[in-house]
């Protein structure tokens, strides 16, 4: 590890180089891009000993233990720079409003924390103007897929990432004789679907299959089988392969595999069901990497990440966070420098394996990262995001899809509450999701 280190330090006092060397050339223009107006790109010119003795402010909510991972890069941010940054943290159902409410008070954040965009995008800095037009590729493109503005901006950097998959009860799976799945061969749909249901029938567990009722979530098994809700400014359910990708789910929540008085009892809320799992009434659970810490902590059994189990596609379906400066803030220089910072190779592992995140970064993914516990598990999350497809990062990044989940919730319920049949259900989940996109375009 220490030797990593060493490296990515050189790397990095090349790196810092080439930004002050590119700081000497006022206006620089950088490739062939341009701005919201389309006018060719300035890259403005910045002497980083400048910021002395400067402040700014961050907006942020926290998952646990990656609030004292940012408060340490903070630290070393302000020694650095010679700056202050005050750190504002809220909570996350605060946040958005919070931040709304600073905008119309003529007081904007510098930095903010977001899991989406959609709610600030007009208010949202270019940072390609102080970070240039490059600086997008040394992240993968699949999550700067949410942080990319209509005329190619750089709105945002993904901060970290999420990804949705299932975890297994290993004690339960060898009790039955069942193979466990291999992370470098996924099993399919149909594979996973019978392994739970034999550990279910040879254990007496009360279920074979639990997931997060949430459409997120679900989204997860539409992504697999080939199809999403939304991409970008458009509803793209391809409704057969959602009727495809459902029916093994209505199936198992119509013979008690899966457990459906959960998924009926509140409405199209959210609702975890990490307790289930941790309850040993179910082999398998369908959730994500948040929850291996939990686990570590909380689980009385012998448990581990599976591999998302494949149909048309393989993968899960992304999640995640970014970090966004405001171009109305005070101080949008030392907001972009900050962002930089807080994300180059070695302060983003620093931040990710506090927090039990997923890398951003195209090097990090490419190297791997060292977490302090259960890096097979999160390795499996790894593997996974390497498989997963770039229509996954077009939905979720897409300012109808958290609406369009919701109507997915909903028309599931109303399939097992005997409402509706599948096949109307999607039809009508289309429909609703396009009135969606149209209410929402810019």
């Amino acid at each position: 590890m220490a030797k990593k280190r060493r490296m990515t330090t050189r790397l990095l006092t090349a790196a810092g180089a080439t930004v002050l060397l590119a700081a000497c050339a006022p206006g620089q223009v950088v490739g062939e891009g341009s701005n919201a107006e389309g006018n060719p790109l300035e890259v403005q010119s910045v002497d980083p000993a400048e910021f002395a003795g400067e402040t700014m402010s961050y907006v942020y909510f926290t998952d646990g233990p990656d609030e004292q991972a940012t408060r340490d890069l903070i630290a070393e941010f302000e020694d650095e720079y010679d700056v202050t940054v005050e750190l504002e943290v809220l909570p996350y159902a605060d946040l958005v409003t919070s931040v709304q409410a600073r905008l119309s008070g003529g007081n904007a954040p510098d930095v903010v924390r977001l899991t989406g965009l959609t709610d600030f995008r007009a208010d949202l800095l270019d940072l390609r103007t102080y970070l240039g037009e490059d600086y997008a590729d040394e992240f993968l493109p699949g999550p700067v897929t949410g942080a990319t503005g209509d005329n190619g901006e750089l709105l945002a950097v993904p901060s970290d990432a999420t990804l949705n998959g299932p975890f297994i009860n290993v004690d339960m799976f060898k009790e039955a004789g069942v193979e466990l799945p291999d992370a470098a061969a996924p099993w399919t749909w149909e594979e996973m679907v019978d392994s739970a249901t034999e550990v279910q029938e040879t254990t007496g567990s009360e279920y074979a299959f639990a997931m997060d009722k949430s459409g997120h979530r679900v989204s997860t098994i539409l992504s697999q089988y080939g199809t999403a809700l939304v991409a970008g400014n458009e509803a793209v359910l391809d409704t057969a392969k959602a009727e495809q990708a459902l029916t093994p789910l209505i199936e198992m929540m119509g013979d008690t595999r899966m457990p459906r008085d959960f998924w009926l009892g509140s409405g199209t809320r959210y609702e975890g069901a990490n307790e289930i799992f941790l309850a040993q009434d179910t082999p398998i659970y369908l959730s994500g990497n948040w929850q291996v810490g939990q686990f570590a902590a909380n689980a009385e059994f012998d448990w581990a990440v599976a591999p998302n189990p494949c149909a048309e596609e393989c993968g899960g379906f992304p999640g995640g966070k970014y970090m966004a400066a405001l171009a109305e803030g005070p101080n949008p220089a030392l907001a972009a420098e900050f962002i930089r910072f807080m994300n180059t190779a070695e302060n983003q592992e620093t931040f990710i394996t506090a927090g039990g995140f997923l890398p951003t970064r195209a090097d990090l993914s490419e190297e791997g990262v060292e977490y302090p516990e259960r890096q097979e598990d999160m390795d499996v999350f790894l593997q996974d995001l390497e498989r997963t497809p770039e229509l996954g990062y077009e939905a979720n990044a897409a300012p109808a899809f958290a609406g369009a989940g919701t109507e997915l919730v909903e028309e599931i319920s109303k399939v097992l509450a005997d409402e509706k049949d599948l096949t109307t259900a999607m039809s009508d989940l289309k429909k609703n999701t396009e009135s969606l996109v149209e209410e929402l375009a810019p």
